[in-house]
């Protein structure tokens, strides 16, 4: 394929490392063909490189530096030898990580995040990560500050790797049943979107504190579409809204 063409507000990235997560997967399947571009496209979203060509608008970031970010491009993403992106969605790497490191977290950063600000998770609440060990929980346990309790999930082998990221609280899903918890939370975050939270919210009412300041149970999409795509992602935070 061409080079993609570089819009005035973007960079072109010589891409070095991307990573794969399940709305690729997704997209491969063919669930976005109605708003996708017509093929032949590229998938991917996480990207580690180096920017070769900047817009007549790009003013951020420098030609020849090593960048992460998130390709949001329908027609060629990140698997690809080069990608273009808005400089907005660029990040200068870590010293301290590979390009193949780096790759890695873009997607699940901003999922995590996106879901605790639409959550309206804030000092004094509570939160409660199923899958905390997971790539969207880790960085959910560790973005959540001033909380006055932090409980995750995760397999036996992983619970000392919640605890070590900050939960309070963390359960072996393999043995305990977290319907069956005493305590109540606010906000349950589900990083592995599992069924049983659609609709009501199914068995996460039986953790949700019914006395807390907002009336009702209800499930918020985390990240659910990407900017002006129409491409639903992401995972689904539990919580009681205003």
């Amino acid at each position: 394929m061409p080079l993609p063409q570089v819009e005035e507000d973007q960079v072109l990235i010589k891409v070095a490392a991307a990573a794969l997560n399940p709305i690729d997967h997704t997209r491969l399947l063919g669930y976005f063909k109605d708003t996708d571009s017509a093929l032949p496209t590229v998938p991917g979203y996480d990207v580690a490189g180096v920017v070769v060509k900047l817009g007549s608008q790009a003013r951020k970031f420098k030609a020849g530096m090593k960048y992460i970010g998130l390709s949001m491009s329908k027609k060629i993403g990140s698997l690809a030898e080069y990608t273009a992106m808005e400089e907005t969605l660029l990040a200068v790497k870590p010293k301290n990580l590979s390009f193949a490191e780096a790759a890695s977290p873009p997607v699940a950063i901003e999922t995590a995040y996106e879901g605790l600000e639409r959550a309206q998770i804030f000092a004094g609440k509570s939160i409660l990560v199923l899958g905390g060990a997971g790539d969207v929980g880790t960085h959910v346990i560790q973005h959540v500050f001033g909380v006055s309790r932090v409980a995750a999930t995760a397999s036996t082998k992983k619970l000392d790797s919640l605890r070590s990221l900050g939960a309070d609280l963390a359960i072996d899903y393999t043995k305990d049943n977290f319907e069956e918890l005493p305590e109540k939370f606010d906000v349950v975050y589900d990083a592995v979107e599992t069924q049983p939270l659609l609709g009501e919210c199914g068995k996460v009412k039986a953790v949700i504190d019914p006395n807390g300041p907002y009336p009702f149970p209800n499930t918020l999409e985390a990240f659910a579409y990407l900017e002006a795509s129409s491409r639903a992602i992401g995972k689904r935070a539990c919580y009681v809204p205003k």
